[in-house]
């Protein structure tokens, strides 16, 4: 998993709330078990027209946002069933970062394991941030994860809180693979332990 530690990208924004997994990922895209090729389908019911062109008036189709990796949402971001599917899209379209003023907890935790770093701000923050994102190119956030800030263009500063051990876990680009590998050693140890005593 890739390391977190610090990302300036121009924000894109995305006004909607109760935005739900299969807006993110639609139930057809679920067939596939790996984690690469699902960004062309993010979104793909507002990305896309019945046509299969794209929907101009949608954000990511935009110039200013079509290379984003960090996603400026509305309240209660990735609600609904419990795909995995869904980080793994916004990953492999680009997204490092989601910012909103409330996640749905499976969503939450699924993002830390995929190397997305989800933010919770207060609805005044978030406003801030739509701000900042509708200039589009003409503005860039940074994401500082060590010091959980946030920096807008102008100077501004908004804090944010995280959970320590995800925090060491996405600044070290550990997911459940690697944290177990982080413990190799010490399970070498018990292992040969083990031997011993079964000859013992």
């Amino acid at each position: 998993m890739q390391p977190f530690t610090t990302l300036t990208s121009t924000p894109a924004p995305l006004k909607v709330i109760n935005v739900d997994t299969d807006m993110i990922i639609p139930k057809q895209y679920l067939k596939t078990i790996k984690r690469t090729g699902l960004g062309t389908a993010l979104f793909s019911e507002m990305r896309y027209k019945e046509d299969g062109s794209e929907n101009p008036d949608f954000v990511l189709n935009q110039p200013a946002y079509r290379k984003s990796e960090i996603l400026v949402a509305g309240d209660n971001f990735g609600c609904g069933s419990s795909r995995e599917h869904a980080p793994w899209a916004l990953l492999d379209f680009g997204i490092r970062c989601v910012i909103s003023t409330s996640f749905a907890d499976i969503f939450y935790n699924n993002c830390f394991k995929n190397g997305i770093l989800p933010i919770v701000v207060s609805p005044e923050d978030l406003e801030k941030l739509f701000d900042d994102a509708d200039r589009g190119s003409n503005a860039t956030l940074t994401v500082d994860l060590g010091n959980q800030t946030i920096k807008g263009p102008d100077g501004g500063e908004i804090r944010f809180e995280i959970d320590p051990f995800r925090k060491h876990c996405l600044m070290n680009g550990l997911d459940d693979i690697g944290l177990t590998m982080e413990k190799a050693p010490k399970i070498e140890a018990y292992e040969e332990k083990l031997k011993t005593r079964a000859w013992a």
